[in-house]
């Protein structure tokens, strides 16, 4: 594995055009993190000395987007000079005194992990290379550089696309557009490469041949998985390597002991963490930094955002953003769980239930048709089917508060702020505006007037009045 004295110069100045696309092609997400962002993840795991990206195009909201998660990162600014070499020698250009090695990354390839990436700068080390390039067979070439060889099968140069002439672009030997220089190598060569070509740029890819021409050392690294170079140009490969890294991410928590049903129709992003016996049920997202402990089961037709599951619970046919599920609780089906709710151990949250800034204790109920936000809910509850918390004026959001072990009536709104205070009651359709004291008895008594031949007199002619009828007669 690699030592320090390294620099890892990640290349995020281009526009993305065939993106389609307001946000810049390197911030465009899978996994949970933007393209760039695995790009980082992996570079900060490689313990290298300087980690700077190269921004030019929309630099503002690039640098934005990363200065937070990456502070280690340098951003360093691109001029008007197209091209990679133009780049990458700005880059070395801020870091005078290095003289190491510098490994060259392109900001939209996030699947180049710190292990292929680790044996890549070792390879280039053990042969004494001026310069590596790291390299894959493909059965479409399209697109990509070719790499040519001479003779003796050392690297002679690099053309690309634009520039290739028939035979060159037969080649299927790509350049995966993954390199390793010397610091004093760059510093030589770029000021010697030109803009003419057909893009009019100024190409990294023209120093392994500044390098053959002088006697230098170029070595190539063949990667035997392809995958690991695949970049992003437009949205179907952004989907393509989005669906890749979700494989590798399932697959990597199924050997650590989780259960996945459907590795086909189940997402987990990167930053979450599944303990062993876990169990994930199709079509189910598992997002953010989501965490789940031993012997949940999650799903199906389930989406958890930056939660926390405890042991043994169950969550089923739920959407869910940060919230806290306690062990041996249970949620669903077709549940809703708004930021900051927090459901103690062995509580349930049922069917048809939407939460919000609420704390339900352990033990607690919300079994069904009921919206419980901005609510503190004790131990022991038990919320009847259709109970609210009103808790909006129009103005301002209040609390309501349900001491321990108090029960609801069906369809009881509790009109914040209030408070029930432990063991109290209320009755079916009880509209709760004043505290009711422990253990007391909450009921809205309104009398209940029949009108008698009202369904025959306002709707005759209709099957209910002809059913009033019948019924009358039956009599």
């Amino acid at each position: 594995m690699t030592g320090n004295n390294l620099a890892i110069i990640v290349l995020a100045a281009g526009q993305g055009t065939r993106m389609k696309s307001r946000l810049p092609k390197v911030l465009h997400p899978i996994g949970g993190r933007p393209l760039v962002g695995h790009v980082l993840t992996t570079a900060g795991r490689l313990a290298a000395d300087h980690v700077e990206v190269v921004v030019r195009h929309e630099r503002d909201q690039v640098v934005a987007a990363l200065a937070k998660d990456y502070p280690d990162a340098v951003f360093i600014d691109q001029d008007e000079v197209p091209g990679t070499g133009r780049a990458v020698q700005v880059a070395i250009d801020a870091i005078p005194d290095f003289d190491g090695d510098v490994l060259v990354l392109s900001g939209d390839c996030p699947l180049a992990d710190a292990g292929t990436l680790g044996s890549f700068l070792d390879e280039h080390r053990a042969t004494g290379a001026a310069a590596t390039l790291m390299t894959a067979v493909v059965d479409d070439p399209t697109g990509y550089g070719r790499v040519i060889r001479d003779t003796d099968g050392g690297v002679d140069r690099i053309v690309e696309q634009k520039d290739a002439s028939a035979d060159e672009a037969a080649i299927t030997e790509i350049n995966a557009g993954m390199y390793v220089f010397r610091a004093e190598v760059l510093r030589r060569y770029l000021p010697q490469v030109g803009v003419d070509n057909a893009q009019g740029e100024m190409y990294l890819t023209d120093v392994p041949g500044l390098l053959r021409a002088a006697g230098d050392k170029v070595a190539a690294s063949v990667v035997s998985d392809v995958s690991v170079t695949y970049g992003v140009n437009d949205r179907a490969q952004l989907a393509l390597v989005g669906r890749l890294l979700n494989e590798r991410i399932v697959r990597h928590w199924q050997l650590e002991g989780v259960t996945v049903i459907d590795p086909a129709t189940t997402w987990i992003d990167d930053d979450a963490t599944l303990a062993p016996d876990v169990t994930i049920l199709p079509n189910t997202h598992i997002l953010g930094a989501t965490k789940i402990s031993e012997g949940a089961i999650i799903g199906p037709d389930t989406t958890l955002v930056d939660c926390e599951v405890g042991e043994d619970a169950i969550v089923r046919r739920t959407d869910a953003t940060l919230a806290v599920i306690s062990a041996e609780a249970t949620v669903g089906p077709f549940s809703f769980l708004r930021p900051n709710t927090v459901l103690g151990a062995k509580g349930k949250i049922g069917a048809y239930v939407e939460t919000k800034n609420a704390e339900i204790g352990e033990g607690s109920k919300v079994p069904h048709l009921s919206y419980v936000g901005d609510a503190t809910i004790g131990r022991g509850v038990n919320l009847g089917a259709s109970t609210i918390t009103a808790n909006y004026d129009d103005v301002n959001k209040h609390r309501a508060v349900v001491e321990d072990e108090v029960h609801t009536g069906s369809h009881t709104t509790l009109v914040a702020p209030v408070r029930l205070g432990a063991g109290a009651k209320t009755g079916a359709g009880a509209v709760v505006r004043k505290d009711v004291p422990a253990g007391a008895l909450s009921m809205t008594v309104a009398p209940q007037r029949n009108v008698e031949g009202w369904v025959e007199k306002n709707r005759a002619g209709t099957n209910a009045a002809d059913a009033a009828a019948r019924a009358r007669v039956a009599e």
